[in-house]
């Protein structure tokens, strides 16, 4: 179940090669991904906050400081999380097995890692299966690496730009579906680029454009222990973005529309999802005021069985915005349901019907807009809504 089309067009990116295997860690499927960068490289990361990190998020933030990397390296099923300090033993393993197949010291290999929690990770069958894995490298294969990240997704997420004149490209994969609401990134998000970029260069771009994508958007409210995203540039291209200004800004906006993309995929194929939603605070004070408000309506459960159900309960709108820290003058408030005024000056808004609000919950993708009349910031938070599935898939996760 998952809520609007998608595409699976890529465009490749010189530089980059990919490939996808079925290990065994999960039963069906591919389970084990590796992508390969050319040398000179620079990469960017951002990771989980979580205090119950994995071993793979622990050892990539090492590794990231000692080099630039050459491969990462990618398996589902199994988070490789709070099994001690063999989950690190693990990790270094599989890394100092691809670096042996592919020719680089292990600190030029980043882990990743996705799935259930607490179990350890099958090192054994991962690093059985890399020499083939290598063998199978090819520059096309993003969307059999897009398959290969998937744990409780029911299609892959995957986006693509090119430059107007066609001189560089950027494409991106992504997985995700449920335990979404990044304190950084997503579950697990990859971006490459054939640009020429320093690492600080990288660092800004990504850090600016995942506070307006990834960091925007929730379907439970939950954060992993395995978030992990990450924007490459190989150079192929020959376009160096950090001398010319202009183009800079415009690799910015095409990444963010990337970066946009694929934030909004984990939320339309979010676990039991049939709505995608858009919860807009403007004319707020500041960011953070407005992000509070934001997504205590989008967290709420109250609000996200009536958003299922198409139930035009606008009370609960008004409940989750009134529970929230922040001082909300409600005598300033107006609320928006698509197209509909729900409220003018914190009271019902007189021309509103049961009749247009139900209209307006019956469609698959829904804007909510809340007018604080108090500044001029605003900020917008995507979310889904929480249905019978929802339940199934979390209760069944381990069974």
């Amino acid at each position: 179940m998952a809520v609007g089309e998608v595409s699976e067009e890529f465009n490749i990116v010189g530089g980059v090669q990919l490939a996808s295997t079925h290990c065994g860690i999960k039963a069906t499927g591919d389970d084990l991904v590796v992508i390969a960068f050319r040398e000179g490289t620079t990469t960017a990361g951002v990771f989980t906050q979580n205090h119950f990190a994995a071993a793979p998020v622990q050892l990539c933030r090492q590794h990231l400081q000692d080099g630039s990397p050459r491969y990462f390296l990618i398996n589902s099923g199994n988070a490789n999380c709070a099994v001690g300090e063999v989950g690190m033993l693990d990790a270094m393993n599989c890394c100092a097995s691809v670096g042996s197949s592919g020719g680089v010291p292990p600190h030029l290999v980043l882990p990743f890692s996705t799935g259930v929690i607490g179990e350890r990770l099958p090192a054994n069958k991962v690093i059985d299966s890399i020499p083939r894995l290598l063998q199978r490298l090819s520059e096309d294969r993003w969307l059999d690496a897009a398959r290969g990240i998937m744990t409780t997704d029911t299609r892959p997420k995957i986006a693509t730009k090119r430059s107007p004149d066609g001189a560089y490209t950027i494409t991106g994969i992504a997985k995700g579906a449920g335990m979404i609401q990044p304190n950084m990134a997503t579950m697990l998000a990859y971006v490459a680029t054939d640009v020429v970029a320093s690492t600080a260069t990288l660092e800004a771009m990504l850090n600016k454009s995942i506070r307006r994508s990834f960091n925007r958007i929730t379907v439970d409210s939950d954060t992993s222990t395995n978030d992990a995203c990450m924007l490459s540039a190989t150079g192929a291209s020959g376009v160096d973005i950090d001398a010319d200004p202009a183009r800079l800004e415009e690799f910015y906006g095409l990444l963010l529309e990337v970066m946009q993309s694929l934030a909004h995929g984990l939320v339309r194929d979010g676990e039991g999802a049939t709505k995608f939603v858009a919860v807009h605070v403007v004319n707020g004070p500041d960011s953070d005021f407005c992000l509070e408000i934001a997504y205590a309506v989008a967290n709420s459960p109250l609000m996200k069985t009536a958003l299922y159900a198409s139930d035009a309960n606008w009370g609960r709108i008004v409940m989750a915005i009134g529970k929230t820290r922040v001082p909300v003058d409600v005598s300033r408030l107006d609320v928006y349901l698509g197209d509909v005024q729900l409220m003018m000056q914190g009271q019902k808004h007189p021309d509103y019907t049961e009749e247009n609000g139900s209209r307006v919950m019956a469609a698959e993708e829904i804007d909510i807009t809340i007018d604080l009349g108090s500044g001029k910031v605003e900020e917008t938070v995507w979310t889904s809504d929480f249905s019978h599935e929802y339940v199934t898939i979390n209760a069944e996760y381990r069974t």
